[in-house]
């Protein structure tokens, strides 16, 4: 018999780690290639990570809520596969895998077969939270749970703990105890928000964060999309968003600022050969997501449209693929779908830049025409960029967005879609 290593997959040069929230495959199981064995949770999605051959599985090497990094081994897999002298046995492991089989997965917890005396199911996080709060069993058994079969996810009981919390007028979900609150309502975050959380303060303290701005006339963009908008709906079925031509314009712009479309490693900069551009994406749980658009400068507009509003949509419904989220080389945010002004967001490391766009606002404007000036009314738009000051200076941050705004403002009118 030969021993197997499944080890945790690369997902993405910003990806170092991830949180085990579940065994889909316990010891002394068999298994086929391509079984999924593993669930594991980043701060940018939920995946399952499959075997590539066929044995028992004898050994699992973590537990439950253990973070592995990247590259370590999962598991250990008993397998009759004979394997060529002439391979290297690493380069047989999953860590030099593409991931592209990993399933995208939308799970909060994962429920395991093992019950209290009522046969209801606790999963290994709620029973663990449970015993560090003092919740006894009977409490369980309280509480209606809102998960698949009525089970109790994590929120189910971090609500009930604060409610009681509220009655006793305490916060017992800490180790100590805070003085008497009346209309606060204290909870952890959530395994999501700290890996955001970790992440964004990652990209404050690494980068030197510096910001240009530019107010950009985007009248011309704005008549041609509604000229065209209807007639492309009723031929293609898609919805023109201006998303799709942001991401077309700074692909393009891209191309004659190279190291903007870079990264730092160390002391190392990194410019990258392909255009790779993320879209900030918020979801419905008020959460964030970054879809990427491989190759962005190669896609026509038409094909910019189906691929954001399909990584969009996707994204939504949590069923984007771990390598859709992966390999961003710059990124944008459309802060003015909320009607934001401006923003000053910050870079998705280890980029060098993120450009946000603002909302689209009528105002009154001086138009200079060769029989002089008039006050015409025109819609405007704020452009902010943020980019790394290590290596970015202000003069290529600034001339960066110079050129999208003259690509905006001598937008065709006549183009055809």
């Amino acid at each position: 018999m030969a021993k197997y290593e499944l080890v945790l997959p690369k997902m993405g040069e910003s990806v170092e780690e991830a949180t085990i929230i579940g065994w889909l495959k316990n010891i002394g199981d068999k298994i086929n290639a391509d079984d999924l064995v593993v669930e594991i949770a980043t701060d940018k999605v939920d995946s399952e990570v499959p075997c590539e051959v066929s044995g028992t599985l004898t050994k699992q090497l973590f537990k439950i809520n253990d973070v592995v990094k990247v590259g370590e081994p999962l598991a250990i897999i008993e397998t009759e596969e004979v394997f060529d002298d002439s391979e290297n046995i690493e380069d047989l492991s999953y860590s030099n895998i593409e991931t592209e089989h990993l399933i995208s997965k939308a799970s909060e917890i994962i429920d395991y077969p093992k019950t209290l005396k009522n046969n209801k199911f606790y999963s290994p996080l709620v029973k663990n939270i449970s015993k560090k709060e003092g919740i006894s069993s009977k409490e369980l058994d309280q509480i209606n749970g809102t998960g698949k079969g009525g089970r109790i996810t994590k929120k189910d009981l971090m609500d009930y703990i604060s409610t009681k919390n509220n009655n006793n007028n305490y916060d017992t979900v800490t180790d100590f105890k805070l003085e008497k609150i009346e209309t606060e309502n204290i909870s952890e975050m959530s395994r999501k928000e700290k890996l955001i959380s970790d992440h964004m303060t990652k990209s404050k303290n690494v980068s030197a964060h510096v910001q240009s701005f530019i107010e950009v006339d985007i009248t011309n963009i704005w008549e041609w999309r509604q000229k065209n908008k209807k007639r492309f709906f009723e031929r293609e079925n898609e919805k023109i968003t201006f998303t799709p031509i942001f991401i077309m314009l700074v692909a393009q712009t891209l191309k004659q600022f190279p190291l903007l479309n870079g990264s730092i490693v160390g002391d190392t900069v990194i410019k990258k050969n392909n255009i790779n551009i993320g879209m900030a994406t918020a979801l419905n749980d008020g959460s964030l997501i970054v879809p990427v658009i491989k190759n962005a400068d190669q896609l026509s507009l038409i094909g910019l449209v189906k691929k954001v509003n399909d990584l969009a949509n996707r994204a939504r419904l949590n069923k984007l693929e771990p390598n859709e989220i992966k390999d961003g080389t710059y990124t944008i945010s459309n802060v003015g779908v909320f009607d934001t002004l401006m923003g000053t967001p910050l870079i998705n490391q280890p980029q060098l830049g993120i450009l946000a766009f603002g909302s689209i606002r009528k105002e009154p404007s001086v138009i200079e025409t060769e029989k002089g000036d008039f006050i015409g009314i025109r819609n405007k738009i704020m452009l902010s960029h943020s980019y790394d000051h290590r290596i970015i200076n202000g003069a290529m941050g600034g001339i960066f967005i110079k050129k999208i705004k003259e690509l905006i403002e001598n937008w065709d009118s006549d183009l055809e879609l």
